[in-house]
Order: structure tokens, then C-alpha cells, then sequence
């Protein structure tokens, strides 16, 4: 989980001790993302062994926008937007640390009692007027030091140059890190790879206004850069890149959260078990070897899967993502009950469809696909069941005349559409 390290030889000496580390999060959508993640990963490691950690959400610097990683201005959010961001994202860091010390009791940690603090920076800009910003951190910024940041060189080498504004934004990065070193005796800023420029802008904005006499002897502070997450092209995950995989399952459901650890290319399996799991080495190199010795059962993907599941949507989700994959993959329905097929993908609209039980009871096959835009039109669901390839609950039918009876409801409550190898549709009767 290190990528680099901004220290000093005497930060051994706190190493049995504990201390207060943050890493932020600018609500740029309503929910984290599995790029989020990693630094949560980084976060929990320290949770779990008794330090202080802090979770900044930034209700400020996300009216701004951060350059790091981009070729482009950011769009503006609007209030209403931002608020709703915000609220979202406090709420799924909550639900990750709980989940987390739950899987990490689970895994041998004994858990410290401390409990990780969720802030927002909007608390200590929104009072802060102009003048206050430019002679309480402005002053304590060097424009040549901000101008050799790389998230800033590389925008000034285009043509769309830099806004003011995103220029400004690691001040105040800068001045999170200080007032949270002031007020929360927090120690070390934890970020991914491309916040380097503005994890090392906080110190020194820490350092300088101790230096020059507006802060009191305060311990030193440090940065811990994580590898950022990067598909096998190189490319970097998340929302503006268009491949985010969602922390919410309202957003990517659990059974697609599932089947993208499931899909991981065994190169680098071994690697997102280090990354995501609390796995220590030796089980790890023994689940490796154990999947090289029969790669084609993906025993390393399983594991993968079932460990990252659990740590953000607990071992509930865990059991959704068993059910979801049994239903998907032409697996026996019959051990499964109708209740537990829904609540396996209750927030998965893009697959569950609602009718009125009035308008489907005893309805042909090929009405019932139409309706569930399974298929276009009734001539061609037809024409699929004569190919044979049309499913009710996983099992074939053949006859284009067919009718749906009670039968083919699972509990009376659902039944499973397939159209071909992958096409499903979930159907409840309300």
C-alpha cells in the first residue's frame, strides 16, 4: 500500500505509540469509489492498531475542484448538489468503518475502542472571508514552490492553462492538514500518488507557520502516498474516467462489485489481495499458490471477491452476491427462496422489474418478455422460444405458447427471465 513516504529518521520512535493520520475525499458524486477505497484500506490498517484516524470530507474544496490527475477544469457543483454529495459520502465512510472492525474481529484483531472521526471542511473555509484566507494561509504559500507542483506544470503546458481557483486548490489542502495537525493532533496525511504535490504543501504550511511564530511547538507532520489504482492498460479508475465501480449498491450493484474482483486478471490477483483484504502474507502466498496449481477454478478471484465483498457490504453481502451469481448463472433456483432472490438484487433496477400482479398472472411467455423488455415485441420472443432460447427460471422452454402459471413463480413472488446465454430479467408480482 506505500508509494511514498515523506519522513524523518525520528518518526521511528513513534512507531509504539499512537498518533492521528487523514486522508480527504471531495464529494465530486454521491459515493465513494473502489479508487476511494485503497485509502480507506490505508486508513483501516491504522484504525484497526489503535491510532486515531480521520476521514475529511471536503464540503469546501469540493466547490473548488482538485487538478491532480487531470487534463481539464472541473465542472462546477452546485449547492443543492454538493449537499447531497456530502451527506451521502459521510454516511458510507460510517458504514465502511464498521464493516471494517467487523471483518478485522473477524481476522484476528482484537479492535482499540477508538472510534474514527468523519469531518468536513466546509466547518473551518465557510467562515472565512477573503482577506482572512490570503493572511491566514496565503501568506504562508510560496508561487514558485505551488507553480512546480506537477498537477500544476502539467496544466500550464496546455493550451487551457490553469484557473485561479484550481490553481489555490492545494492552499487549501494545505491548510486542512495544518488545522487538523492543530486541532486534532494529526500527525500524517495519507492520499493516493497523484496528491503527493498537495500532501507536502500541508507541511509546509505546518512547518511555516511554526517557524514564524503562528502556531505553537507542535509535533512534525509526514505524508504516506498509496499506489493508485490502475486498470491492466494503465489507466487510472474512477468516476472521471468513466470505469468507476461504486461503493454504493444502489450504484454498482453487490453482484457486479462481486463479479469485478472475480474477473481480475491473475497477474494481478495477488496483488489486489494485498491491497484489499487483511490477509497477511503467508495466507496469501498459500492461496496463490493453490490457484496457480488449478487456475481454471479461480480460486484466488473467489477469495478476492468473497474478502472485499464482505468488508464493504458485510457478510450479508456476501450471501446477495452467492444468490445474484446463482441466478446468473443458470444455477438451481429451487434452493432458493423468493425472498432471498429479491433482496439479492433489490437495488439492481437495470435487472428487477415491477408488474402489477393482475397484468401478468397466466400471461403468455412472449407477452411477459415484451413487458420486461426482454425482447422487442411478441413475434420476436416467439421466435427466440422456437430457437430455444428463451429461460423461465433457468429452465428452457420450447413451446412459443406457452403460458406463465403459478408455478413459475418462485414463493409467488418472482420469476427469473432469460433471453440466450446472459440476458436476464427479474420479474416481481406486486
Amino acid at each position: 500500500l506505500i508509494h511514498d513516504l515523506h519522513i524523518s529518521p525520528e518518526i521511528s520512535q513513534h512507531t509504539e505509540t499512537s498518533t492521528a493520520i487523514y486522508c480527504g475525499v471531495d464529494p465530486t458524486a454521491k459515493s465513494l469509489h473502489l479508487g476511494n477505497l485503497v485509502t480507506l484500506m490505508g486508513l483501516l490498517h491504522f484504525q484497526i492498531r489503535g491510532h486515531q484516524t480521520i476521514a475529511l470530507v471536503g464540503g469546501a474544496t469540493g466547490s473548488i475542484g482538485d487538478p491532480s490527475g487531470r487534463s481539464s477544469e472541473r465542472i462546477p457543483l452546485s449547492e443543492d448538489i454538493l449537499r447531497v454529495n456530502v451527506a451521502g459520502i459521510e454516511e458510507q465512510i460510517h458504514r465502511f468503518f464498521s464493516n471494517g472492525n467487523k471483518y478485522a474481529n473477524r481476522r484476528g484483531f482484537s479492535g482499540t475502542g477508538v472510534t474514527p472521526k468523519v469531518l468536513n471542511n466546509y466547518e473551518w473555509f465557510s467562515s472565512m472571508n477573503a482577506l482572512e484566507f490570503l493572511g491566514n494561509v496565503g501568506r504562508y504559500a510560496r508561487v514558485n514552490t505551488m507553480l512546480a507542483k506537477e498537477s500544476v506544470k502539467s496544466r500550464i503546458e496546455t493550451t487551457q492553462g490553469i484557473s485561479f481557483t484550481e490553481f489555490s486548490y492545494q492552499l487549501l489542502q494545505a491548510y486542512d492538514f495544518w488545522y487538523l495537525h492543530k486541532y486534532h493532533g494529526c500527525r500524517i496525511q495519507i492520499g493516493g500518488s497523484d496528491q503527493w504535490g498537495n500532501i507536502t504543501a500541508g507541511i509546509d504550511m505546518i512547518n511555516r507557520k511554526k517557524d514564524q511564530g503562528e502556531s505553537e511547538e507542535i509535533e512534525k507532520a509526514y505524508g504516506i502516498t498509496i499506489p493508485l489504482l490502475l486498470t491492466s492498460s494503465g489507466d487510472k479508475f474512477g468516476k472521471s474516467a468513466g470505469n468507476a465501480v461504486w461503493l454504493n449498491e444502489s450504484m454498482t450493484s453487490i453482484f457486479d462489485f462481486y463479479q469485478f474482483f472475480m474477473k481480475t486478471a491473475d497477474a494481478d490477483v495477488g496483488k489486489y489481495l494485498s491491497m484489499f483484504t487483511l490477509l497477511n502474507q503467508q495466507e496469501i502466498d498459500d492461496i496463490i499458490k493453490s490457484h496457480q496449481a488449478n487456475p481454471e477454478k479461480r480460486i484466488a478471484q473467489e477469495k478476492l471477491a468473497m474478502e472485499t465483498t464482505e468488508l464493504v457490504h458485510g457478510r450479508e453481502g456476501v450471501q446477495k452476491a452467492k444468490t445474484a451469481s446463482q441466478v446468473l448463472f443458470g444455477g438451481d433456483l429451487s434452493t432458493l427462496t423468493g425472498r432471498e432472490i429479491l433482496d439479492a438484487f433489490k437495488d439492481d433496477s437495470s435487472r428487477l422489474a415491477k408488474f402489477e400482479r393482475s397484468k401478468i398472472e397466466s400471461c403468455g411467455l412472449d407477452v411477459l418478455a415484451t413487458l420486461a423488455n426482454a425482447t422487442q415485441s411478441k413475434s420476436e420472443a416467439q421466435k427466440k422460444i422456437k430457437a430455444g432460447g428463451m429461460y423461465i427460471n433457468n429452465v428452457r422452454v420450447i413451446d412459443p405458447r406457452y403460458k406463465v402459471t403459478e408455478a413459475d413463480w418462485i414463493d409467488n413472488e418472482v420469476c427469473v427471465l432469460r433471453v440466450g446465454k446472459s440476458s436476464y430479467h427479474l420479474i416481481q408480482a406486486v
